[in-house]
């Protein structure tokens, strides 16, 4: 029965330790989120009054819990004899972000003044905020999930649910402008980076109480006197009135914040407003330009339409003026004499045009011809009598000679 005992309380022990280191994890975990999370709001406030460099005290602390999210857990690198050698959170981005489209891992490479890896790896934040590209590095990287589990360790924060979450907390510093020196004291990797808790573990008083800090001092130490008079009333309400000054005085800079809060949300709001404005008016005037072009573009179609349709009736008039130009011909080829055997068919066309009978294409073609012709005679002095030569003449003369 004892060992049984003993047995189950070793057992409750190892247990008790998976637990506890469980939990040691994950509050881990969510720790270094909760404060990458108030980094990035501070650093975002900070922002919207002054430049955003090195000496900033909000990027320092934002680039150190970087810094210890991207090694949490990471696995060292086991060399040939069996000995595990640290690594830094560059020799995991250097392998995990080669696939982002115009990434600055080939130029921290050739850096001359970044030597240690460590060096690089803050040198790589730096460039990735001012190129505004830090949290597509960090999703690029967390997607390649083989390449992921090979540097980390199980309970890990790039391993767990809290990745997705800090992907979209990065995703907020693109709106900021920044402003680092590539050699300055930032990039010396031979200290580790250390969190600052006291910007993110401010007490504020509710405004319930009614007891001040100084007052609970002066409290304490009058506590330990043993003289108690009514003589000291007086000053118990002065500092009261302090009290009340010191907390006008917050809700007063509290007031004050809020204000400059206020006019700068509604000086944006009008900004966007009038760039609104201007892309509705822009696109107004595209628009009006589309439509423009379009009517313009009907009336090149319509104006084509109609000169092909004028080109095809033309040419169609051509070939009509071809065939008449060929009948012509013909009939210019059966008037000439050299061509006629017989006297008698000469008479007999001359006889026909004497007659009147011109309706016919052929003829008019003749007519024309024969008008044409400077030797020939006009189409009247062949229709009198006299130009018309006797059958008998015709016959002892080889041709007709022009007078």
């Amino acid at each position: 029965m004892a060992s049984r005992s003993l047995g189950g309380l070793s057992g409750g022990r190892g247990g008790g330790k998976k637990s506890l280191s469980a939990r040691n994890a994950a509050v881990e975990r969510r720790n270094l989120i909760t404060v990458c999370r108030f980094s990035v709001k501070t650093l975002i406030d900070r922002s919207c009054f002054e430049t955003i460099d090195d000496s900033s005290p909000e990027f320092n602390n934002f680039a150190a819990v970087l810094e210890q999210i991207l090694s949490h857990r990471l696995k060292g690198q086991v060399t040939w004899f069996g000995y595990e050698s640290p690594r830094s959170f560059w020799d995991y981005i250097r392998v995990a972000c080669r696939k982002v489209s115009q990434n600055c891992i080939c130029s921290i490479e050739n850096m001359e003044n970044v030597s240690s890896s460590r060096a690089k790896g803050r040198a790589w934040i730096r460039v990735a905020l001012m190129e505004k590209h830090l949290s597509e590095y960090i999703s690029t990287a967390l997607r390649d999930f083989k390449t992921t589990r090979r540097f980390y360790e199980d309970g890990a924060i790039v391993l767990g649910e809290e990745a997705n979450m800090l992907a979209g907390m990065l995703l907020g510093l693109n709106a900021i402008d920044f402003s680092f020196c590539l050699k300055g004291e930032g990039l010396d990797g031979t200290f580790p980076a250390v969190i600052d808790y006291t910007p993110y573990l401010k007490f504020e008083q509710s405004s319930d109480s009614i007891s001040s800090d100084e007052e609970e001092l002066r409290t304490f130490g009058s506590s330990d006197s043993e003289s108690s008079t009514p003589e000291n009333v007086g000053p118990p309400l002065i500092m009261d009135e302090n009290s009340w000054f010191n907390k006008c005085k917050r809700v007063r800079q509290k007031y004050q914040l809020t204000l400059e809060q206020k006019g700068y949300l509604e000086e944006l709001l009008r900004l966007r407003e009038n760039q609104l404005s201007e892309s509705v008016s822009q696109n107004k005037v595209l628009l009006q330009r589309i439509e423009d072009s379009d009517l313009a573009h009907k009336l090149e179609k319509e104006q084509l339409e109609y000169i092909i349709v004028e080109l095809q009736d033309q040419l169609k008039s051509y070939q009509s003026l071809d065939q008449l130009s060929a009948e012509v011909s013909l009939s210019q080829a059966s008037l000439d004499p050299s061509h006629s055997q017989e006297g008698d068919g000469k008479q007999d066309s001359l006889n026909f045009i004497g007659e009147g009978k011109e309706d016919t294409p052929s003829l008019l073609g003749l007519c024309g011809s024969l008008t044409s012709v400077a030797s020939y005679k006009s189409l009247t002095s062949l229709k009198s009598n006299d130009c018309l030569a006797s059958p008998t003449a015709e016959m002892t003369s080889p041709g007709l000679t022009p007078s």
